[in-house]
């Protein structure tokens, strides 16, 4: 299912939290209150386990999966725990289910919620605040992350998703058809005409640049494609990656792509992409034409985050947000267009 949907309800951190409570039965969890840590496409909830350990209990937004697309997404991180990437993994229920439908009363369309296992660590950084690191714990960050990273994709290139496995694909389609996984950006109301023609103009480059690129099994496959800084823990100077929410089927240049994209303005920028591909090169090849392919891929995910801002200005994030956000989004393109 198409990620954008109307606001949902409930849309308050009340309602929510009043759905976390109903929830909680499901998972035997008859004592202490679910704690809201996040409220913005899914609303995330730290727990206590009835074996007294902690977990992460997201209330998904309404129509953001169909159900097979969530069931598919806890089955993968499944996969990848126990393949030994750090990850969250599903806590089912005691009846077995990997999430259930929730509803606040019978009038109302039930969520669908989960419960993943908690991961310790701190985030690698926050959008749009400057990183802390030293130019060396830098390269030490971005090189472990760059594994990980090729960890992840040399052991999902090895398996076999389950039957009924569906989730969306950051595609051609995905990014620019006429249903893309973050929304239209061709509808955004923070492109000025200057800036509009522009990003128009690299639209074109980027579909063409998408028909000709290679995709085998190489490539492209089942990717995080939302590696952002707060998805990213250290943890005693591991690497542990967390919010599946938007997984699916893509170039593998993409997760990387992204992982970089929110470090461009960062003065040690060269530092922080040589180590990240350094680090994946330790574990996984790529080739000089991969390598080329960079600028098209930051440019794919500059016109995501066009589309997904104008969906959800005045809901997830301001107006103010919104056009800081498309801002630099559009200046990404733009770059791309130019070759720069």
């Amino acid at each position: 299912m198409n990620a954008v949907s109307t606001q949902s309800e409930p849309e308050t951190a009340a309602d929510v939290t009043e759905l976390a409570k109903r929830a909680l039965e499901h998972w035997g969890i008859r004592e202490g209150e679910p704690e809201l840590l996040k409220f913005r496409e899914n609303a995330v909830f730290r727990v206590i386990l009835p074996t007294g350990q902690p977990a992460a209990m997201r209330i998904h937004r309404l129509g953001y999966h169909t159900d097979a697309a969530l069931r598919s997404e806890l089955q993968w991180m499944g996969f990848l725990q126990s393949a030994g990437i750090a990850t969250p993994s599903p806590v089912a229920t005691p009846a077995g289910d990997l999430f259930v439908l929730v509803s606040a009363n019978a009038s109302v369309q039930p969520r669908q919620v989960d419960c993943l296992s908690w991961l310790e660590g701190r985030a690698v950084g926050a959008r749009g605040v400057p990183l802390d690191f030293t130019p060396e714990q830098a390269r030490q960050v971005f090189t472990a992350l760059g594994r990980a990273i090729a960890h992840m994709h040399n052991v999902t290139s090895a398996w076999a998703p389950p039957s009924g496995f569906a989730r969306h694909a950051w595609d051609s389609d995905g990014f620019f058809g006429a249903n893309p996984n973050w929304g239209r950006f061709e509808t955004s109301p923070f492109l000025d005409g200057p800036h509009r023609e522009l990003v128009f103009q690299a639209r074109e480059k980027a579909v063409k640049a998408l028909s000709e690129h290679e995709r085998s099994a190489r490539n492209f496959g089942i990717i995080h494609a939302d590696l952002v800084r707060e998805n990213v823990l250290v943890h005693d100077g591991a690497i542990r990656i967390i919010d599946f929410d938007d997984c699916g089927h893509g170039w593998h240049m993409y997760d990387l792509a992204v992982a970089l994209y929110q470090n461009r303005d960062e003065a040690i920028y060269p530092l922080i992409e040589a180590a990240l591909l350094e680090g994946y090169r330790q574990e996984r090849a790529l080739t000089a034409r991969d390598i080329a392919a960079l600028p098209l891929f930051s440019a794919l995910r500059a016109f995501a985050f066009l589309g997904w801002v104008q969906s959800r200005v005045e809901g997830d994030i301001t107006r103010d947000v919104g056009q800081r956000m498309s801002a630099i989004a559009a200046d990404v393109v733009i770059a791309y267009l130019r070759g720069e």
